[in-house]
């Protein structure tokens, strides 16, 4: 018996019989962020029950957000064991954005930095869900964690809008967030709602934006699987999508391959039509 032929992620190679595909890691678009909560209904994480997950999914999760301020507020060594976890699986890990803001508020960004780095955390999401910066602080925000060797994420929006989004707006601020070397911008999911119900057709207009490509959509987790499927519908399969829970990351997986009843199983279904 000869060699078995295997693709470089170990899985056997056939002549006729094949599984859906789509783009494999590293990958700019079809992006999944996935929100660890620590051990919830949500998904059994913490140190045992990530590794579970991540045997299954690695591949399919690119980032992995540690929810709010859970990273300052768990114990710094289980923290370092989370995150050296991810890492270990080829998943990126990064403190969210509500964490910033309790820093910034407390004019604690500099303890924030050296926190991170205590607990190896090198990425970081800066939002503006409830403080409001200058953009001349935004920029100084930035370039501050950016030279202590942060890689910076950007959250466009507010928790509670007052009014629906200008595409214009959020492009412009997409292109300077680009200048700046920001490596992603995620639209908040309260955002998305208030667009979605009072404009709908801007935001299927999104895809037609030369810069869409850098942004990644924060779906409710709540809301799963209706809002991720529909997104999927009207973004491609490689839209990039945040905040997916670990209970729903090998599903929302299988529905951007057309795998599983919600869609129809249409990797099949369609071809037979």
């Amino acid at each position: 018996m000869g060699d078995i032929a295997t693709d470089i992620n170990g899985y056997f190679e056939y002549d006729r019989l094949k599984a859906p595909t789509r783009q494999s890691k590293p990958r700019k678009t079809g992006l999944t962020a996935m929100i660890d909560v620590g051990p919830s209904d949500f998904g059994w994480t913490g140190p045992r029950g990530l590794k579970d997950l991540l045997d299954y999914g690695a591949e399919f999760i690119d980032y992995a957000k540690i929810f709010a301020i859970n990273a300052l507020d768990y114990p710094p060594p289980l923290v370092k064991r989370i995150v050296r976890t991810y890492k270990d699986y080829g998943v990126i890990p990064f403190a969210g954005g509500i964490l910033f803001e309790t820093a910034y508020h407390q004019n604690a960004v500099d303890e924030l930095i050296t926190h991170l780095q205590r607990v190896d955390i090198n990425m970081l999401e800066l939002s503006e869900n409830y403080i409001e910066l200058e953009s001349d602080v935004r920029k100084q925000q930035i370039n501050l964690l950016q030279s202590a060797g942060l890689t910076v994420v950007y959250e466009f929006g507010r928790k509670i809008p007052t009014s629906p989004l200008s595409i214009d707006f959020l492009g412009s601020m997409v292109e300077s967030m680009m200048d700046l070397g920001v490596d992603h911008i995620i639209i908040e999911q309260s955002e998305i709602d208030m667009l979605a119900s009072e404009n709908p057709q801007a935001l299927q207009a999104l895809p037609k934006q030369s810069w869409f490509k850098h942004c990644v959509l924060e779906p409710d987790p709540y809301s799963f699987p209706q809002q991720h499927i529909q997104m999927i519908k009207d973004f491609g399969s490689d839209v990039s999508l945040c905040n997916v829970t670990p209970e729903q990351v090998l599903k929302l997986e299988g529905f951007r391959r057309g795998i599983g009843r919600p869609v129809q199983y249409s990797f099949l279904s369609d071809k037979l039509k």
